[in-house]
């Protein structure tokens, strides 16, 4: 096995398990918190955790400089603005930070597709 074969073999598993995880918490989030050991408490450190994450990813971004990698990013970035802008609006409570996150990294997401397009045009 080659070591690019191996690679695509860690991805392949870890989105099963992510997507394990995201359907048990999308269909009963009891059943996710349990699932994955989290506890309610200690979520805002959870969500600190994720949010260095994706920073970090953002950096990892911008040092490659790679269209495709950012247009990936900007769209992740949209859908969980908008999942969470659609949670907290049908909880009645304010969504508009999280909705506006959405609508800009779909902005994001147009300019990185455009300059890919260009890029290939090129």
């Amino acid at each position: 096995m080659t070591l690019a074969l191996l690679t695509m073999v860690c991805g392949v598993i870890t989105l099963v398990i992510l997507a394990v995880m995201a359907a048990a918490f999308w269909s009963s989030p009891e059943r996710g918190l349990q699932l994955t050991t989290h506890r309610v408490d200690l979520l805002p450190r959870v969500m600190a955790g994720r949010y260095t994450a994706f920073a970090l990813l953002a950096i990892f971004a911008l040092v490659q400089g790679d269209a495709a990698l950012f247009a990936a990013f900007f769209a992740i970035c949209a859908f969980m603005g908008f999942a969470d802008g659609l949670i907290y609006a049908r909880a009645g409570l304010p969504h508009m930070k999280h909705t506006l996150s959405g609508v800009l990294s779909v902005i994001a997401f147009g300019v990185a597709m455009a300059n890919l397009l260009v890029e290939k045009g090129s």
